[in-house]
């Protein structure tokens, strides 16, 4: 069995980091078709919100509401969409994904079509994640 990609995602983006929670890590995606595509992950290595314990697992949904709160104020989009699947990569994150009316995608999901990926220049990523740092006040 391969190692699991999310568990070393922290260290191996380091130019994507965002900030290190109490309970996850948010990291940019790499590719920023979509304004703001953020990454929240857990800490731990779990597959399902009821591996966690209650306390742990209210936390950490906290977590990702102030995450997704963030990418609202500093985006303004139409919607935030939050997806937790796993089935392709079994270990708990969510992809919080700000979407406005008149992205190409609009209102279809995001994986409803492929497109080519946005790859922010250097300068402009480290701005997006300080940006974002600077909106959740870390």
């Amino acid at each position: 069995m391969s190692a699991c990609v999310m568990c070393s995602r922290w260290q191996d983006e380091p130019d994507l980091q965002v900030a290190e929670l109490q309970h996850c890590y948010v990291q940019l995606n790499r590719d920023q078709f979509f304004p703001g595509y953020t990454f929240v992950f857990a800490k731990a290595h779990v597959t399902e919100l009821f591996h966690l314990e209650a306390t742990v697992r209210h936390e950490l949904i906290d977590e990702v509401n102030t995450v997704a709160e963030a990418l609202f104020t500093l985006y303004q989009p139409t919607k935030i969409n939050y997806e937790l699947l796993g089935n392709m990569v079994p270990h708990m994150h969510w992809h919080l994904v700000p979407r406005f009316s008149d992205d190409p995608l609009w209102p279809r999901p995001i994986w409803s079509e492929p497109h080519d990926e946005v790859h922010l220049d250097a300068p402009t990523l480290t701005k997006t994640v300080a940006a974002l740092r600077q909106t959740l006040g870390v």
